[in-house]
């Protein structure tokens, strides 16, 4: 396929060794990640071509960063170094146990919540690309990082890419005086395929659901009228996928996913024992349904190339997961004795 375009912040990653808590001892590990940035990785170890776009701070940090993107392969020529503004932070204490993990942002006045519509020539971004890659978290920042989002979609869909969103609704990043259900919605609206889960699509788009993901078996017919309500409202989107995490503590988790398209499927269910960092694993599966929906003929095999790939990140320290095809396809086959490969 032709490239696929990501566009979001790229942040500094802050994590305290281990499971330690923050500044428990006085060390930090420092790495970087972003949700579109994560999606523009998997794509690239899947071998395809992805190219990402977002505004970094022109020093040290931001150049370092472009050249970790680009010893991935990632194409690195939408990125642009900016004069003013910097790199966002976020700090992260891993969980363990009955003790969930926590993120601390340190975000305001990174380069990209300065951005504005007009900042980027989207047509020359887009112009050798047939998708487009957008999560919730970019308008989320500012109004001028969402007016931007809202030009980004526009305009790949009036240059015939396909789009998708994953909504992931984060609450302590709408703090401009707009909410995510103002927002939101104008972005589905170009949107193909919607990647969430459950209370992504309660708080990004305010369809409601009962669903309690702590009380045992997921209600699998509940998620399947969630989706079908979100195609009900906008009749644009083709396709809705929806992960669905069984939370048993910080490091045991059931994850599986279903997607609603031209009829309802429900995926593989996998144990996650021992986590070794969750952060990053619906990116996994976001980049994994985008590799799967362009590679097998099967929209079942789609789905579960995705959950399979995001299962593997759960076992993978930072935010991108560093797999491969070929592990994700042995996982989807019904390897998963974990056996030293000689």
């Amino acid at each position: 396929m032709k490239s696929v375009v990501t566009f979001g912040e790229l942040m500094l990653r802050l994590k305290s060794p281990g499971v330690e808590r923050l500044l428990q001892t006085p060390q930090l590990e420092a790495t970087f990640g972003g949700g579109e940035a994560n999606v523009a990785v998997s794509l690239c170890n899947y071998g395809l071509n992805a190219r990402y776009v977002t505004l970094l701070p022109d020093n040290d940090i931001g150049r370092a960063a472009v050249r970790e993107l680009r010893g991935f392969g990632v194409d690195v020529s939408g990125v642009e170094l900016v004069k003013g503004g910097r790199m966002g932070i976020y700090f992260l204490e891993a969980g363990a146990n009955q003790r969930a993990s926590k993120v601390i942002y340190d975000r305001s006045n990174a380069a990209i919540a300065k951005a504005k519509p007009g900042d980027i020539d989207w047509k020359s971004v887009f112009a050798d690309a047939q998708w487009f890659h957008i999560t919730g978290i970019t308008p989320a920042l500012s109004e001028g990082a969402a007016a931007l989002s809202i030009e980004a979609v526009s305009t790949a869909k009036k240059m015939g890419l396909h789009v998708s969103c994953d909504l992931n609704f984060r609450k302590n990043l709408w703090k401009y005086g707009k909410t995510a259900r103002e927002i939101m919605p104008e972005i589905v609206r170009y949107t193909d395929t919607i990647v969430a889960n459950e209370e992504d699509v309660q708080k990004a788009l305010g369809i409601e659901a009962e669903i309690d993901v702590t009380s045992g078996e997921l209600p699998v017919k509940k998620y399947e009228q969630l989706a079908n309500e979100v195609v009900k409202r906008y009749s644009n989107v083709m396709r809705v996928a929806i992960t669905m995490r069984e939370s048993i503590s910080a490091d045991i988790n059931y994850w599986s996913a279903c997607m609603l398209d031209d009829k309802f499927y429900v995926s593989e269910k996998y144990t996650i024992n021992d986590i070794v960092d969750r952060v990053g694993g619906g990116d996994a599966f976001a980049a994994g349904l985008i590799y799967g929906l362009n590679n097998y003929n099967s929209l079942q095999d789609a789905l579960e190339f995705a959950v399979a790939a995001s299962c593997l990140k759960h076992s993978i320290i930072g935010d991108y997961n560093r797999v491969t095809i070929e592990e994700v396809n042995a996982l989807m086959k019904g390897d998963a004795s974990g056996r030293v490969q000689r």
